[in-house]
C-alpha cells in the first residue's frame, strides 16, 4: 500500500513508553503510518494543524491542559477530526465529557492492541468506536442526576481534606450553604459519608485527585 493510502495517526500521549509502543504497533500495520506525535495538549492542537492527520489518539491527562479541552480546541478549527481517546480513565463523567466534545472512540488503554487497531480502522471509515464494557458502565449511570459546578467544586476541597469551616471561608459562603451541598453530593452519589462521596467522585471522574 503506498504511504499516501495509508491512515495517517498522531499520538498524544506524555509517556514516553506508552508513546514508543503504540509507534511501534502502528508502523507495523501496512494501511498505517505514523503522522506526528504530541506530548501535551497546546502541542497537540499545533501538530494537528500541521500533519492534520486521519485519526488521532487521544489521551486525556495531559500536563497542560485536559485532553477533552484539547479535543474542543482541535474540533473548533477542524470539526471532522476523527479523535479516539485512549486513557485510563473509566469513569462515566469522563466517558459522556470526551463523547460530548466530539471524540468519535474511547478505549481503554488496558485493552488489547488488535481492539485499538479495530478502532483506529472504524473511526477512519467514519463510525463510531465504544467498547461493550464502556457502554455498558455508561447506561449503567444515565439518568442518573450530574452534580453542579459547585458541587464538583465542593466535592473537589473535600477530596483535599478540608472540612466545613474551611470550604466555607475559601468559597465565601455560609458553613449552612457548605452542609447543604455536601448533602445534595452524597444524595446524588448514593455515598454515605463524605469518604464514599470522594472514592465515587474519584471512580466516575467527577475529580481528580
Amino acid at each position: 500500500m503506498k504511504t499516501s493510502d495509508r491512515i495517517r495517526i498522531l499520538i498524544v500521549d506524555d509517556h514516553p513508553l506508552l508513546h514508543e509502543g503504540l509507534a511501534n504497533i502502528i508502523e507495523l500495520q501496512p494501511d498505517m503510518a505514523l503522522a506526528g506525535e504530541a506530548s501535551s495538549g497546546c502541542e497537540a492542537v499545533r501538530r494537528f494543524a500541521e500533519c492534520k492527520p486521519d485519526v488521532t489518539l487521544m489521551d486525556l491527562q495531559l500536563p497542560d491542559m485536559s485532553g477533552i479541552d484539547a479535543i474542543i480546541s482541535i474540533r473548533a478549527e477542524f470539526p471532522d477530526a476523527r479523535i479516539i481517546v485512549l486513557t485510563t480513565f473509566a469513569g462515566d463523567v469522563e466517558i459522556r465529557r470526551a463523547l460530548e466534545a466530539g471524540a468519535r472512540g474511547y478505549m481503554l488503554k488496558s485493552m488489547a492492541p488488535g481492539e485499538l487497531l479495530d478502532a483506529i480502522r472504524r473511526v477512519h471509515a467514519g463510525k463510531m468506536r465504544i467498547p461493550p464494557e464502556i457502554v455498558a458502565y455508561l447506561a449503567e449511570h444515565y439518568g442518573d442526576d450530574r452534580l453542579t459546578t459547585r458541587e464538583v467544586e465542593i466535592l473537589g476541597q473535600l477530596a483535599g481534606g478540608d472540612r466545613t469551616r474551611g470550604i466555607a471561608g475559601k468559597l465565601f459562603i455560609s458553613e449552612e450553604t457548605v452542609k447543604a451541598h455536601v448533602k445534595h453530593i452524597m444524595e446524588k452519589l448514593g455515598a454515605s459519608d463524605r469518604t464514599q462521596a470522594v472514592a465515587i467522585g474519584v471512580r466516575r471522574g467527577i475529580i481528580q485527585l
